[in-house]
């Protein structure tokens, strides 16, 4: 069997070391850096300097704490070199890794000559099965000034070389909030613009009110239901015009992060040329990410589903087996999501939102870090946790779920990227309540707080 996979991010590489490992013959393109956005200019990177403004928070701490002599500096450029240097080392890495010999890794632009051949400059190559994997680009405003030199989309922003003093934010979910945090850290005045009622418009309504409040702590002025008009610059400093409850207000800047989303990277692909059915959010796919035409797929930000590193690896996962016939038992609607602010925000499976909307009756069930004692030894307590569990229908009603079922996790705090995983788990393996109540959780830990909220 011959595949060709056009790009090599998360999804793409990693479906394609699969395949090769099981005999398929790949043909890997990527017109630029192996590991795509993730790796080259989003979760690694931001998370490199997430390292740096957690080190710093907790200088400050200490000094807070009466811990004296501590003498440090903060030389930016040393953040960025080692934000590159850990993006060459994971680069290299995955390059080693496709070194396979079954793997032919081609660089430059793809483009379809027909449904069965992919050209890149002027060669061309076939294949039995095409998975397109292009991923996403930074979106824009349709508004004046998005185009001035120094509205930075989430790409440049890894690049600058001096902090800003002050920063405003263009879109209060994951992208911008993650920046918003780093940047806090590192000394910036920080303001966030957010056109819906709440940041974080896809979380858990709980969550995002008292990750407002937690970040507000911080310093990071956020308005919600703020409409961004227009961006002027005069003589370096940038004017941010927007509309609130009726009201013209301003934000003044030294830098801008245009943080509003990401679009599917159909470019250049010339898929109309095929026939491949597309909508505005990307590549349209059934439940194994085939598209209409048989033998190609989509998977990961280009097909618009759930613009998620991970979830392109386990698209990529689910479209492979398909194609070769193997079985699995992946969900991919059990798919967790982090916010690497500080604190941390984490979520997977229903809100309680959702389950109303839907008419599945639900009962929340609480707890906070403050009560738990490796947060209070870490002077970390600021977070709280919250499990959504499948409630007994009123008589008459009925409900797609077995009381007990645990239907979704949505929390903040130290952590909450690692401690959700468990949840996710027994969301996965349709656990209830009952059997979340018997596992045994290590004191003193962090997951405690799991265990507080369902002895609630």
């Amino acid at each position: 069997m011959k595949m060709i996979i056009i790009g090599a991010g998360p999804g793409g590489y990693e479906t394609a070391l699969l395949a090769a490992r099981r005999g398929v013959e790949v043909v890997l393109v990527e017109a630029g850096p192996v590991g795509g956005t993730c790796l080259n200019e989003g979760c690694i990177p931001t998370k490199a300097f997430c390292k740096n403004a957690e080190v710093l928070d907790g200088l400050r701490e200490a000094s807070e704490f009466g811990v004296t002599g501590l003498s440090y500096g903060f030389d930016f450029k040393a953040v960025v070199d080692r934000k590159n240097a850990v993006v060459e080392q994971l680069r290299g890495g995955v390059e080693g890794l496709l070194s396979h010999k079954n793997i032919t890794l081609v660089r430059g632009k793809a483009s379809f000559k027909d449904s069965h051949t992919v050209a890149v400059e002027d060669q061309e190559y076939e294949a039995d099965y095409i998975i397109i994997a292009t991923g996403s680009v930074s979106a824009s405003l349709p508004i004046a000034g998005a185009d001035l030199p120094g509205i930075l989309t989430s790409r440049e922003i890894l690049e600058i070389q001096e902090v800003p003093g002050r920063l405003c934010v263009i879109g209060g979910g994951v992208i911008g909030l993650e920046f918003a945090s780093i940047f806090r850290s590192f000394g910036s005045e920080v303001t966030v613009l957010e056109y819906c009622k709440d940041i974080l418009p896809r979380f858990d309504t709980d969550l995002a009110k008292r990750l407002k409040q937690s970040l507000g702590k911080r310093g990071i002025e956020i308005n919600t239901q703020a409409q961004v008009t227009s961006v002027s610059e005069n003589d370096g400093v940038y004017e941010v015009s927007f509309t609130r409850k009726g009201k013209e207000e301003t934000v003044v800047a030294d830098k801008v992060l245009m943080a509003v989303g990401r679009r599917a990277n159909l470019d250049s692909l010339n898929l109309e040329h095929i026939g491949i059915e597309c909508t505005r959010r990307g590549i349209s796919v059934n439940e194994v990410m085939q598209t209409n035409v048989p033998h190609i797929y989509a998977i990961g930000d280009i097909n618009g589903l759930m613009m998620l590193a991970h979830a392109a690896t386990f698209q990529g996962i689910v479209a492979l087996d398909h194609i070769m016939g193997y079985q699995n038992e992946i969900n991919l609607s059990v798919m967790p999501a982090a916010v690497f602010t500080s604190p941390e925000a984490a979520s997977v499976g229903l809100t309680e939102d959702e389950c109303k909307e839907n008419g599945i009756p639900v009962k929340c069930l609480k707890s906070f870090f403050r009560a738990n004692g490796k947060a209070v030894t870490m002077g970390e307590t600021d977070g709280f946790c919250k499990i959504v569990v499948a409630a007994e229908p009123k008589e008459g009603a009925d409900s797609p779920y077995e009381p007990g079922r645990i239907l979704g996790c949505h929390m903040y705090g130290p952590h909450s990227s690692d401690i959700i995983q468990e949840v996710c788990a027994l969301i996965s393996r349709k656990a209830t309540l009952a059997e979340f109540k018997d596992i045994i959780h290590t004191h003193p830990t962090l997951t405690e707080v799991l265990q507080n909220a369902v002895h609630s």
